[in-house]
């Protein structure tokens, strides 16, 4: 079995027999894919593996070698990180660097903990904003908040997509070149 270390951002994407994106996971475990025969390697990473009768390049993408089929979730899990992500790290409400989750609606007048209704806040914003709504301190968001959609989102999450990646992934251009 070959030495295979974590090193800092190391995981591979997961394609299914059909080259369709399945999720994100570790250099560790796409190799044990890889040498059980489960998967073939179809981009190489940084690197290479050793070991005592083989030596391997570290997988960056994954094929599963028999199709599997998946029941996805229509939804993405709503998470602190998820919410700074989505918003860019931004303040919904002036634009600066974002520090904390604001609910739009506050919670304590029957605001929901929803996609539509979370986003990310300086904490000068939402300390100044407190108990009330944005249109009673006549303030706009800049973009209304919604639940992220895509496969990008369904297979990474937050996660900053790798670089080598975007030929299995939809994603737009913008976001392909922050990645870069």
């Amino acid at each position: 079995m070959p030495d295979i270390r974590p090193t800092v951002g190391s995981s591979a994407l997961v394609l299914n027999a059909t080259y369709e994106p399945l999720c994100v996971v570790s250099v560790r475990r796409a190799t044990i894919l890889v040498l059980t025969a489960k998967a073939e390697c179809v981009s190489d990473g940084d690197g290479i593996l050793h070991s005592a009768h083989q030596d391997l390049p570290i997988p960056s993408v994954v094929r599963l070698t028999r199709y599997v089929k998946v029941p996805y979730r229509t939804h993405v899990g709503l998470s602190r990180r998820a919410i700074f992500a989505r918003d860019g790290g931004r303040c919904a409400y002036c634009r600066g660097s974002a520090e904390t989750i604001d609910h739009v609606f506050p919670k304590s007048r029957g605001g929901l903990h929803a996609w539509d209704n979370v986003v990310a806040a300086c904490a000068r914003c939402n300390h100044s904003k407190g108990d009330k709504t944005p249109a009673e301190l006549g303030w706009r968001l800049h973009a209304a908040p919604a639940a992220p959609r895509g496969v990008a989102w369904r297979v990474l999450g937050h996660r900053t997509p790798d670089p080598r990646w975007m030929d299995w992934l939809d994603l737009p251009s913008a976001v392909a070149v922050e990645a870069a």
